[in-house]
């Protein structure tokens, strides 16, 4: 089967911030992206939750972990740039290679309206965006019901 990236997409970030802020959003959160944000803050797991995140609800109605926002919409992670983009969130460093907006040249173009730097700039390849989608699509965010489990592991790890 053809996907609409078999040639590659051309994608480069114009530091608009659309993406960051200026709307509602969720920026889900997985135990690899809270690992990542403890560390290069170098806090614990719970001190991160109760500075920067906020419990959303989810699919079928499960609470999930996802990054607060300002009053203006934008991440609390946004300050002229992403203040932790090296250990930015996987939804964050995917973007725009997320499997809905793969799906038809439609999509990919409906959403560059509102992205100045799809369909610009450096030319990613078909094994490049199928790598992103993946990493997307296996992210899985973390789970109120869970959260004191994971935060343990997370906090024994950044120890080690």
């Amino acid at each position: 089967m053809q996907t609409i990236y078999e040639n590659g997409l051309h994608f480069e970030c114009q530091r608009c911030s659309f993406c960051c802020g200026n709307s509602p959003g969720f920026v889900y959160l997985s135990k690899r992206d809270v690992k990542e944000l403890c560390a290069f803050f170098k806090m614990g797991a719970i001190e991160f939750e109760k500075k920067y995140c906020r419990w959303v609800t989810y699919y079928g109605g499960h609470k999930v972990l996802s990054l607060l926002e300002k009053k203006n919409y934008d991440c609390i992670l946004w300050e002229n740039g992403c203040s932790a983009y090296k250990a930015r969130p996987i939804q964050c460093s995917t973007y725009p290679f997320w499997d809905w907006m793969l799906e038809t040249s439609e999509t990919w173009n409906s959403c560059a309206k509102t992205c100045p730097g799809m369909n610009k700039g450096k030319l990613h390849s078909k094994d490049e965006i199928k790598e992103k989608c993946s990493a997307y699509v296996e992210n899985s965010p973390i789970y109120e019901s869970n959260w004191q489990k994971v935060a343990r592991e997370i906090d024994q790890s950044t120890q080690e």
